[in-house]
């Protein structure tokens, strides 16, 4: 079976920077038309603005996608570039820290309007055209689909800070279960991503400040390291290939082992 995505359509959220990048840079390095989303413009024209003009397979668009009708617009866009979308990848997201005893804290209404409520919107549009798609073509079988959505190992362990954060991601790892079941019928697959570390720009950051901090991951994972984002990447793209395409409703987590033995765990990124 095939792990190509040379010819498909994606649209990557969150592709500005961090894993988002990573992944919409390795999809369109695999010969995917892939339309790079973000409300960071001058991130997105900084990555992929130059090569937009002159490679027909990059597009990038703008816009926070919290809003019901810039997702609208997205798709309209990706539409308009390529005619139409296979794939579509949830990683736009977000993690901050909050005080569970606060009852003014906020964080839990951000957490779930930008890592939950977004990725659910966008999914329900998209699957929406891939199902349109399907019937136009005439197409009965095979791939009609598929979904990734980017959470965390947040969502199963624990940690007091990331209450908001963890609840988010446990929340979009049940809806991917459930969106699932629900697109099963249109053949549209949906699966997600639940990482550890790895190093992304943030995380980089964090470890000039904290130098010690890269022991502290190292020592909570079993494989002894961070992960690379090329290792998410290619993740991503087999749940989006016909190789996975008898896998649905799937959690696969890339964290080097560490929720095997880490029963608080450090905070990921």
């Amino acid at each position: 079976m095939s792990f190509s995505i040379q010819g498909k359509t994606a649209i990557v959220t969150g592709a500005a920077n961090g894993l988002g990048l990573a992944i919409a840079r390795h999809f369109a390095d695999r010969g995917a038309n892939v339309m790079f989303a973000d409300r960071d413009e001058p991130r997105l024209v900084d990555e992929c603005g130059r090569n937009a003009e002159g490679d027909s397979a990059v597009r990038y668009f703008a816009g926070d996608l919290r809003e019901r009708l810039t997702i609208a617009n997205l798709l309209s866009a990706t539409i308009d570039a390529f005619d139409r979308i296979d794939i579509l990848v949830n990683a736009s997201r977000q993690m901050v820290l909050s005080d569970p005893l606060d009852p003014d804290n906020d964080g839990f209404d951000v957490m779930m309007e930008q890592n939950v409520m977004t990725s659910l919107r966008l999914s329900q549009i998209v699957s929406r055209r891939m199902i349109r798609q399907a019937g136009e073509a005439g197409q009965t079988e095979g791939q009609a689909g598929a979904i990734v959505n980017m959470s965390s190992i947040a969502a199963t362990r624990t940690h007091g800070e990331l209450l908001a954060y963890s609840v988010s991601c446990a929340a979009l790892e049940q809806l991917t279960r459930s969106m699932a079941v629900a697109l099963a019928p249109h053949r549209i697959r949906v699966n997600g991503v639940a990482f550890g570390s790895v190093m992304s720009a943030s995380l980089q950051n964090i470890l000039k400040d904290q130098p010690d901090y890269r022991s502290e991951i190292r020592n909570h994972t079993p494989l002894g390291r961070i992960a690379k984002a090329s290792e998410l990447s290619e993740t991503v793209q087999f749940l989006s290939s016909d190789a996975a395409q008898f896998m649905t409703g799937q959690i696969l987590a890339v964290d080097g082992g560490r929720t095997l033995i880490d029963p608080v765990a450090t905070p990921a990124h």
